[in-house]
Order: C-alpha cells, then structure tokens, then sequence
C-alpha cells in the first residue's frame, strides 16, 4: 500500500500483436516490484490514455511497437488527444521509452523524441529498444527499465 504521499506513474502504451505488450509487462513489473514501496502505478493502453491520466502522474513510461519506421498510430493519437491540453500544464515532466523495433527502432524512438521535445518533457532514462525475438535479455532490461524509473519517482531524482 502506498503512502498518501505516494508518486504517481503512468505507463502507456500500445501493442498489437503481442510483442510490446510482452514489454510493457515486464515494464509493469519492475515499476510494480517488491522494493518499490511509494509509487502508484496506473497502466494505460494508449488509446484509453487521457489528459487527466497526464496530469496525474509525476513521471510517464511510453511503449510503442515500430510501425514503418515510426510511433505507432495508438501512440500517435494518444499525443494529438493530450498535447494541447497539458502543454502548459506539464512542462518537465520526466518520462522514458521502450521500443518493438521491427526494422532499426531509430525511427520510432526520434518520433516520440520529436513530440517530448515540443510538450519540453525530460527524458529520465535512456530508451529501451529491442529489434528482433523478445528473448529474456530484453524482457530484463525492460524489468530494469521500469524498477529504475519508479525508483527515481520514488527517491525524487527525476
């Protein structure tokens, strides 16, 4: 149970066919684990995802799958629907990225790059990216990407 006090963490994020979703799981993990004791987690697919899920949260994870060298369309229409509305309101917002390449993954990570820049959220962590199988090496960093970024949350490093 987390204190009243507790920060706040969103994941969103969107997958179709089942890889991203095997990510955003081990993100969810980690971000939920044992050691975390102060950090309330509130998971969203992007679609779902609203301006008032952004204005809850302290810190935001975003996962996307590759779609022809860019974000995926979900992730994209999460953007449109809540940019304006939490431009002003959410400036330093830290957030990090995981990525289902299918091709290099670069495109899709400078998309979402493109978009923080102009809401001026700060990047906390470096993306995860995974081209190719989801083998347990990338499940782990993905583990460790959500473990690290609700650790800081929860130190008040970001």
């Amino acid at each position: 149970m987390c204190a009243a006090d507790a920060r706040h963490l969103l994941v969103a994020y969107h997958s179709r066919s089942g890889g991203t979703q095997t990510l955003a799981d081990a993100v969810i993990a980690g971000a939920t684990s044992e050691e975390i004791d102060d950090v309330d987690v509130r998971v969203r697919r992007a679609f779902d995802a609203t301006a008032d899920d952004v204005r809850w949260c302290d810190g935001i994870v975003l996962g996307t799958p590759e779609n022809f060298g860019y974000m995926s369309g979900a992730l994209k229409d999460f953007f449109e629907r809540i940019y304006y509305d939490v431009l002003e309101e959410t400036r330093g917002l830290p957030y990090t990225l995981f990525v289902k390449g299918g091709h290099d993954g670069e495109g899709a990570i400078r998309s979402v790059e493109k978009i923080t820049t102009g809401l001026a959220w700060k990047s906390a962590l470096a993306p995860v990216l995974v081209v190719g199988a989801i083998d347990d090496a990338a499940v782990e960093r993905c583990h460790e990407l959500g473990i690290t970024f609700a650790a800081g949350l929860e130190a008040g490093v970001f």
